[in-house]
């Protein structure tokens, strides 16, 4: 039953192994970086208009927000 009252410390200790463990084994590969096809083709596309959002909504009157509340 002691180790009911200490489940939080023991979870911590677990997932601080866990981590370490999984630091010290990871694979540092060199990151390869190829040119990609979908890539050159967005950059061709020369898109300059801004999205527009638009919200047509009325306002609420003070004797509307006084009864919401």
């Amino acid at each position: 039953m002691n180790a009911l009252k200490h489940m939080e410390a023991i979870f911590v200790a677990i997932v601080a192994v866990a981590l370490s463990v999984s630091f010290f084994t990871t694979d540092t590969k060199p990151l390869a970086i190829a040119a990609d096809s979908a890539l050159i083709a967005r950059n061709d596309v020369r898109d300059t208009t801004m999205p527009v959002v638009v919200v047509a909504a009325k306002r609420l009157t003070a004797a509307e927000k006084a009864a919401l509340i």
